[in-house]
């Protein structure tokens, strides 16, 4: 069937999106293979998370760039190695019963150079480590890769994980360390699931693996289930926009079960606001406003549940956020939960991140999703760096 005119120069628009978003990492993508979370924005410029990274990079393999997904990986393999001794200082002492605080623990982002910087940050988080076994298998699945390479790294990452799920630790929007969250847990199960799965560890290392992803899945859905849906953390009967994560993409719990339909609900009902989604209820950074990757996060988890047009309405919304350069910022104004705290965030760090790399890949992401990669993705372009 032939689209309308308007419709078909919709979707064309979308496609060119699409494609200068992958450009757009690309080109940023440090020479080391670090993802910079923004390129400009001051609390972000120089700092690569695994987290942000490891759905960057799974983005960019599912639209046909493989080799930018794998030197990330391979960046998240030399930060890991690197710290070899102090992840077998964090189990053994995890093992003993007297476990390191807090401060002692792996940061959430690193320097390109794979150092943790200098300045302060909410560092002690536990998801990003899950999430980037969970890429790199889909990664391995989807072209494969042979996964081997990785397995020095993969295997650090499954004892710091076995050694360490139950602990609290800060969410994805490093806030709220005193909690038990579950969209944490679920990044941390699919990790551990993944690399069991991958076939590269010894038998120790895959029963570890396999062992601990099960005991963070049954006590996620023990402790971490609330009025039928997954909540923000254990104890909490709120939701959080990160849990579509969990019910989407990474597939932890099935989006079309009665707790992946509980959960989607959940967060249509009480963060969505047309397409826009916001991170959760009483957010104030940066007023607290919609979020394009969350909408994307959302939008495949519908399309997970086989709702493909509630997806599409979610990606074109995130689509409809770019600016006339085609930057997509981290959050937009449209909708904000408080309006009054915006010109603190200004005054402390500047104007919100714009572009956003993690905007761009989850729009990229769910477009795969919904319309499959591109016949022959063009060759990524060689880093400025």
């Amino acid at each position: 069937m032939t689209l309308p005119t308007t419709a078909g120069a919709a979707r064309a628009d979308l496609a060119a999106l699409v494609a200068s978003s992958a450009d757009l990492i690309a080109t940023l993508q440090d020479a080391g293979g670090a993802y910079p979370a923004s390129p400009t924005f001051s609390a972000y410029a120089g700092y690569s998370w695994f987290r942000d990274g490891a759905f960057i990079a799974d983005a960019m393999s599912a639209y046909g760039r493989a080799e930018s997904a794998e030197r990330f990986f391979d960046w998240c393999a030399g930060v890991l190695e690197s710290r070899r001794d102090d992840i077998g200082a964090i189990t053994a002492a995890a093992r003993t019963g007297a476990p390191f605080a807090d401060s002692a623990m792996l940061p959430t982002r690193f320097t390109f150079d794979g150092r943790a910087g200098d300045d302060e940050w909410w560092d002690f988080q536990l998801d990003g480590y899950g999430t980037w076994l969970w890429a790199l298998a889909e990664h391995a699945r989807r072209h494969g890769a042979d996964a081997a390479r990785w397995a020095p790294a993969i295997a650090l990452t499954v004892d710091y994980l076995a050694s360490s799920w139950q602990r609290p630790c800060f969410d994805w929007w490093e806030e709220h360390a005193e909690h038990v969250h579950v969209s944490t847990l679920g990044c941390i199960a699919a990790g551990l699931r993944a690399a069991a799965s991958l076939g590269v560890l010894d038998d120790d290392g895959a029963a570890l693996a396999a062992a601990a992803a099960a005991d963070v899945e049954g006590f996620m859905v023990r402790r971490g289930v609330a009025e039928g849906h997954l909540s923000k953390w254990v104890g909490s009967t709120a939701v959080d926009a990160s849990l579509a994560a969990i019910v989407g993409v990474m597939d932890v719990v099935p989006a079309a079960s009665e707790l992946g339909a509980g959960t989607i609900a959940a967060i249509e009902r009480d963060l969505t606001v047309d397409g826009g989604v916001h991170r959760f209820v009483g957010d104030t950074y940066f007023g607290g406003g919609q979020w394009p990757l969350l909408s994307c996060f959302l939008g495949l988890a519908h399309a997970r549940a086989g709702d493909a047009d509630r997806a599409r309405e979610l990606l074109d919304w995130a689509a409809g956020t770019a600016g006339a350069d085609g930057s997509m910022p981290e959050q937009v104004e449209r909708h904000l939960l408080d309006p009054s705290r915006v010109d603190e965030w200004v005054a402390r760090w500047g104007p919100s991140a714009d572009p956003l790399l993690w905007s761009h890949a989850m729009l990229v992401r769910l477009a795969v999703a919904l319309d499959g990669a591109p016949e022959s993705a063009p060759a990524p372009q060689e880093s400025a760096r």
